[in-house]
């Protein structure tokens, strides 16, 4: 097992999602504040071991292959208990079954392209679509403790969810377009 920085920033990311997964379903103010600092740190984890990684030349196969990993993790987490304590509830729930059904379909495209040896790179909005998901968990983690201290932290990051929903939509339709000329082409013998 490769130990390096970077490879120990992933390691330390999925080592947080229980945490921050513990601290929203114990629903206090101090628990959703301490599952928003936990969580931006494991963003932040998320940016520097593959900017580490790059440069200090320290890539490795495990360090490819747990890295969107952790963030899958992270996120499929974060949104499973936030529809537990019920602060994604009733429609939005749709927009986290739409999240987290491209990660799946993505996850499971990327890998069958993997084994023809067909890369599929991460398109900038599909960036965007990552960025405008965190920043959308990060409110909601935030909910009625957030609201207390400024009225609207909750639907802020609802509508920020649905904004993240609608491209991510898009960018799996484009993910998809991509591999559809490997899924539909006849097995090679």
């Amino acid at each position: 097992m490769p130990v390096n920085l970077p490879n120990l920033l992933t390691y330390a990311r999925i080592l947080m999602v229980p945490i921050v997964v513990g601290c929203v379903v114990y629903d206090t103010d101090w628990g959703r504040w301490t599952a928003l600092g936990i969580f931006a740190l494991a963003a932040i984890t998320d940016f520097f071991d593959g900017y580490l990684a790059r440069a200090w030349e320290q890539q490795s196969n495990l360090g490819r292959m747990l890295d969107p990993i952790a963030d899958k993790l992270l996120v499929a987490a974060v949104l499973l208990a936030l529809t537990r304590v019920g602060t994604i509830a009733g429609f939005s729930f749709w927009a986290a079954l739409v999240i987290l059904s491209r990660e799946i379909l993505v996850s499971g495209l990327r890998e069958f392209l993997a084994e023809l040896r067909v890369s599929v790179p991460v398109s900038q909005l599909a960036k965007w679509k990552t960025t405008i998901q965190m920043i959308a968990l990060g409110f909601l983690l935030a909910g009625p403790a957030g609201d207390k201290l400024v009225a609207g932290v909750t639907e802020l990051g609802i509508g920020l969810l649905w904004a993240a929903a609608i491209l991510t939509l898009y960018t799996g339709y484009d993910y998809f377009r991509a591999g559809i000329k490997h899924l539909t082409a006849p097995i090679a013998k």
